[in-house]
């Protein structure tokens, strides 16, 4: 496991313990509120998943409702990493308002402050204390394994199977 790999896994422990979390599936949208992140679904364009807004009344989160809930799960959890991670891009509207869009660019490996939140993501829904706990208990095939493991974390299988191979768990797929 690279120090890159796990590069938030303090600042999620400490965020699962004030949240009260001890077991997944990790509940982003509690977080988020108590964050005091308001989190609003409505539908959106395929290619757009969410976005943080900030101004000086209130921090929303905006996820496409048209998502399956495991990519909406991840949109607020990669929000989350947004908010505690970057300050985002300033816009004017009516007002100032400070803004991280989710997109199809989103998991490209052009964007840094995109690849943090990803991972911060990542370790958010699938900590590594659980992952841990979970995986190494493995008496089933990988990918009996990784479909166990995105029932109980509600994840897609890909980032399952991503997550548990930068921990070191499988071979890849």
């Amino acid at each position: 496991m690279s120090n890159q790999a796990e590069k938030y896994q303090d600042q999620v422990a400490e965020l699962l313990e004030k949240s009260n979390v001890i077991r997944p599936p990790v509940p982003v949208e509690k977080i988020a509120a108590r964050l005091g992140i308001v989190v609003r679904y409505s539908p959106a364009k395929d290619e757009l998943s969410g976005a943080l807004i900030r101004n000086s009344k209130e921090v929303v989160i905006g996820v496409n409702s048209a998502h399956h809930e495991h990519r909406q799960r991840f949109t607020i959890a990669h929000e989350i990493g947004h908010f505690l991670l970057h300050k985002g891009i300033q816009l004017h509207v009516d007002q100032d308002f400070r803004i991280n869009l989710r997109d199809s660019r989103s998991s490209t490996a052009e964007d840094i402050e995109e690849m943090d939140a990803n991972r911060f993501a990542a370790q958010l829904l699938m900590p590594f204390q659980f992952i841990w706990k979970d995986a190494r208990r493995r008496t089933t095939s990988e990918l009996d394994l990784v479909m166990e493991l995105v029932r109980k974390y509600i994840v897609s299988p890909r980032a399952m199977e991503l997550r548990l191979r930068s921990l070191g768990f499988t071979a890849p797929m």
